[in-house]
């Protein structure tokens, strides 16, 4: 770690917006390689994000390993008690799901025994039945468009005395969680008080409330790529770089997930205040103009093709089944790894697990959530919304 970021710093300004450059150019020409089996419809996008993993710096052998577009959420009617959709289909969240998917092809290496397989992993054996990724794997976010939320300079509440300067004036929400519109674009500022989802709510027509992409890339910073049901076997995987095409400003971006974290107190070995290394592109992406389409594609290494997802019902647009990306799908990766690690989880129950207490049984993971949460509430910036806690009570046959 130290010796990446040793490197990083060596580089001039020019190097470091080439090396920003190349990231994009990895992701683009993976994207555009992809779309060639979708209809013009569905290649068309409004944001675009890919996952890049390099050993150190050398881009010679960089791999893209994961990509996704998509610029809205799910339909609160379509929401799903047995998991089997997708709620949030912005770009950079299906992406770090299509990571999921890699860092979980990645463990299973290790389930033939072979260590001609363990060799090609990235990851290696640390401590009893757990895992951590070799010293040199680094992985690196491209972003067409800066995250939505408060990391987002030109939202709607920017307010700037000075239409021609960088200059913003103290404004009453800045720094503040806020939350996605339903099956629309665009965010809205959370309360002090959260207001509390429920599944009948939902379903009788209460807007569902999805957290910003800029909330959730601080809470990746904090809490890792990975999640709480692959930190049972595998120590935080963290971002090394963001990259952020247009409508960006890095500096306020970089200064709204460092704030977060100011007054989060001290974390366990486990852990760390993650501060990606933040870049924009030499040149801005160009935007599509138009409304943004009601699909999300996405990627890992390994597919044939990419998978389309309707936005609106969280499933396979051409099927109606559910996604690979759904929280089903990985669970019932993550259940393949479980048999095999001998690992005891305190909800499995007559030979079932449930995919709540299998999260909850990460103990560290959640106590470090909890602890970010509090200090969110403790500095003013909000309470993180939840979704209704049916979503994810759904049983699985061990």
């Amino acid at each position: 770690m130290a010796s990446f970021y040793a490197a990083w710093a060596a580089l001039q300004a020019g190097d470091k917006a080439d090396f920003a450059d190349s990231i994009f150019h990895l992701v683009r020409e993976k994207y555009r390689s992809l779309v060639g089996s979708c209809s013009p419809a569905h290649a068309r996008h409004k944001s675009l994000a890919g996952i890049v993993m390099t050993r150190g710096l050398d881009l010679r052998h960089a791999q893209v390993v994961a990509l996704s577009t998509g610029t809205k959420c799910i339909n609160g009617e379509y929401l799903s008690d047995q998991g089997q959709v997708v709620n949030d289909c912005h770009a950079e969240v299906t992406a770090r799901r299509a990571l999921l998917r890699f860092l979980y092809s990645q463990l299973e290496l290790f389930l033939s025994k072979r260590p001609e397989d363990w060799e090609e992993s990235i990851f290696v054996r640390h401590k009893e039945c757990g895992y951590r990724l070799r010293d040199n794997i680094h992985f690196h976010m491209y972003i067409s468009t800066s995250p939505c939320g408060d990391g987002r300079l030109n939202s709607p509440y920017e307010i700037t005395s000075d239409l021609h300067s960088g200059r913003h004036l103290m404004r009453k929400h800045r720094s503040h969680l806020r939350t996605k519109i339903e099956s629309g674009e665009g965010t809205v500022p959370v309360r002090c008080r959260g207001p509390v989802q429920t599944w009948d709510g939902v379903l009788q027509g209460e807007q569902l409330i999805t957290m910003s992409c800029t909330d959730k890339i601080t809470r990746w910073n904090i809490l890792g790529l990975q999640g709480a049901l692959l930190s049972h076997f595998v120590e935080p995987v963290y971002l090394h770089s963001m990259t952020v095409g247009s409508l960006r400003h890095t500096g306020h971006l970089g200064r709204v997930l460092n704030q977060r974290q100011e007054r989060l107190g001290p974390l366990p070995a486990t852990h760390r205040r993650n501060q990606p290394l933040l870049s924009g592109l030499s040149s801005a992406e160009y935007q599509q103009p138009g409304k943004a389409s009601c699909v999300s594609v996405n990627w890992t290494l390994g597919d044939a093709q990419l998978e389309v997802v309707n936005t609106s019902t969280g499933r396979r647009r051409d099927s109606g089944t559910p996604s690979r990306l759904c929280k089903h799908t990985l669970f019932t990766r993550w259940n393949r790894l479980y048999r095999k690690s001998g690992i005891h989880v305190s909800g499995s129950v007559e030979n079932q697990l449930i995919y709540c207490e299998a999260k909850m049984a990460a103990r560290p993971y959640q106590t470090v959530k909890q602890q970010w949460f509090r200090s969110l509430q403790e500095t003013g910036l909000g309470t993180w919304v939840k979704k209704p806690p049916e979503q994810e009570q759904f049983l699985l046959s061990v």
